[in-house]
């Protein structure tokens, strides 16, 4: 039993060394920090601008769409680098493979478009 627990011996020496840094980067900021709180710092930020309403309001979904647009194409790039790196290797069945997830990618894009979820009033 001894050696089972003798290998999670490097797992608790990381966890204390990362518990250890953390409370003492917790510590240093709090101590070497200017505490000067004006109306400024404390004001909610909202792109630039003045918050126009309450930091606690309700978004528009036309916002989550475009979130979740964004994510959508954002895991494309991921799926399509290696592929392209590779591109020598998965010949002709990866690159029409390639082709028709770009194409499917398309239909969705062109689909939400139609349906107006990129216009923003």
């Amino acid at each position: 039993m001894s050696d089972f627990l003798l290998g999670y011996l490097p797992v608790l020496i990381l966890f204390g060394v990362a518990m250890t840094l953390s409370l003492l980067f917790l510590f240093g900021a709090k101590v070497m920090a200017p505490a000067s709180p004006d109306s400024e710092k404390v004001s909610t930020y909202e792109c630039g601008f003045n918050a126009f309403d309450d930091s606690r309001m309700k978004f528009d979904v036309r916002f989550y769409l475009v979130a979740i647009l964004f994510i959508i194409f954002d895991i494309e790039v991921a799926f399509l680098f290696p592929a392209a790196v590779s591109l020598d290797q998965i010949g002709v069945y990866g690159l029409v493979v390639m082709l028709l997830f770009l194409g499917e990618l398309a239909v969705g894009l062109l689909y939400a478009w139609k349906k107006g979820a990129l216009d923003w009033e």
